[in-house]
């Protein structure tokens, strides 16, 4: 059907009207994301319209899929089917009182609030962010915002693949040279998440040669930094064989047995520690082929990892058993060393009698009961090794 000049103008009036509420709307909600943490925001280094001029990365099309409308005939077909008959003839009557420049005056004003409410795809937005990054003049403020946001962006398994057709692990790893501690942290956190269970990633930031650096945070005074570098290090080798060929030529076995051997570290970087260790002898335990690393046998480590279980946090006692029984399960396993050198058979019997008074505990009795299982798990290999016993259960 077709519309009259006038009713156009009326349809474009009114939703110039309904435009300019949600514009104001947004502003409102922006300054509310801008004041909460876990709100993703657009970088005040770069203006929100600059994102439009940017090419999307791998989009397959410009149409209006996420959720706008991709021209101003596309608005004047919703505004038809949502207003009142009545109030268009009314702004009607207004519009055609307007001169063709003022006219062309509120076009224009429409199309920019158009654009300025178009939904930028996470493409884009990590884009914006790494362009902050290269930005030398942007301030630490929005650096560090820069870096939040992509650590947001990133998670999204196909978002961390495309990372790197923009460039962007080669920019977030320049960021573990910066001198602030907390643009260091996260951006390691940002490797971590993006390498996730993912090997294609694990694959291109190993390339781009992180591990190395990663490694060296592990020894930051910043505990918050080395504890996220560990994240991110455990991350990038967890079921990579090319990568733990990688972490041990960097010495990152020294680095656990250091971080191990020193009670005095924070709790949370010896559970990262010892839970690496774990999942590194599992990752042996699953390729027999290879040669056992004089690492799984090093005696210091070895007493580290049971020393862990004197703790008197149950989360850490819990991964340093998951790590002997992975350790006892190896070929070249001396169960000599776990006893009289680790004093294993102490530390278990010492686990035994705390798991026990912990189960009169209503609150914890199921914890340390599944607990007790894995103890008396750990307990039996170690008998069976030793010749003690001849049945482990499964």
């Amino acid at each position: 059907m077709k519309r009259s000049p006038g009713s156009s103008l009326a349809i474009l009036l009114f939703l110039f009207g309904i435009l300019k509420v949600s514009a104001s709307a947004n502003r409102v909600l922006e300054n509310n994301n801008n004041n909460g943490s876990s709100s993703l925001y657009w970088s005040t280094a770069k203006d929100e319209v600059d994102l439009l001029s940017k090419p999307q990365a791998q989009q397959e099309d410009d149409s209006d899929s996420d959720g706008g409308f991709s021209s101003l005939e596309g608005m004047l077909q919703w505004a038809i089917g949502h207003s009142d008959p009545a109030k268009l003839k009314e702004t009607s009557q207004d519009a055609q009182r307007l001169s063709p420049t003022e006219l062309k005056k509120r076009q224009m004003e429409l199309k920019e609030l158009m654009e300025k409410l178009k939904t930028p795809s996470d493409a884009q937005l990590m884009q914006i962010a790494l362009d902050d990054l290269n930005n030398s003049s942007v301030s630490l403020e929005d650096r560090h915002r820069a870096l939040q946001e992509l650590l947001i962006l990133v998670e999204p398994i196909d978002n961390a693949n495309d990372f790197n057709k923009l460039g962007g692990f080669a920019v977030v790893i320049q960021e573990l040279n910066h001198p602030d501690s907390d643009i260091r942290r996260i951006a390691a956190w940002i490797l971590g998440t993006a390498s996730q269970n993912n090997p294609v990633v694990q694959r291109q930031i190993l390339e781009l040669g992180a591990l190395a650096q990663l490694i060296k945070m592990v020894k930051s005074i910043s505990v918050e930094e080395a504890t996220k570098a560990l994240y991110a290090v455990s991350a990038l080798i967890r079921s990579n064989v090319a990568g733990q060929e990688l972490f041990y030529a960097e010495a990152g076995d020294l680095m656990l047995q250091d971080v191990l051997s020193n009670s005095s570290i924070d709790i949370r970087l010896r559970k990262k520690a010892v839970f690496l260790v774990g999942d590194l002898t599992e990752c042996q335990l699953e390729n027999m082929e290879r040669a056992e690393l004089p690492f799984f046998s090093n005696h210091i480590l070895l007493k580290s990892v049971v020393d862990q279980t004197a703790s008197d946090d149950l989360d850490l006692q819990e991964k340093a058993l998951v790590a002997i029984k992975n350790l006892l399960h190896l070929r070249m396993a001396d169960p000599l060393v776990f006893k009289e050198y680790c004093g294993l058979d102490a530390a278990l019997e010492r686990m035994r009698q705390q798991l026990h008074n912990l189960m009169s505990d209503e609150v914890l009795r199921d914890y340390a009961m599944d607990m007790e299982s894995l103890r008396g798990e750990v307990e039996l290999i170690f008998r069976r090794k030793l010749g003690e016993v001849t049945q482990v259960p499964t």
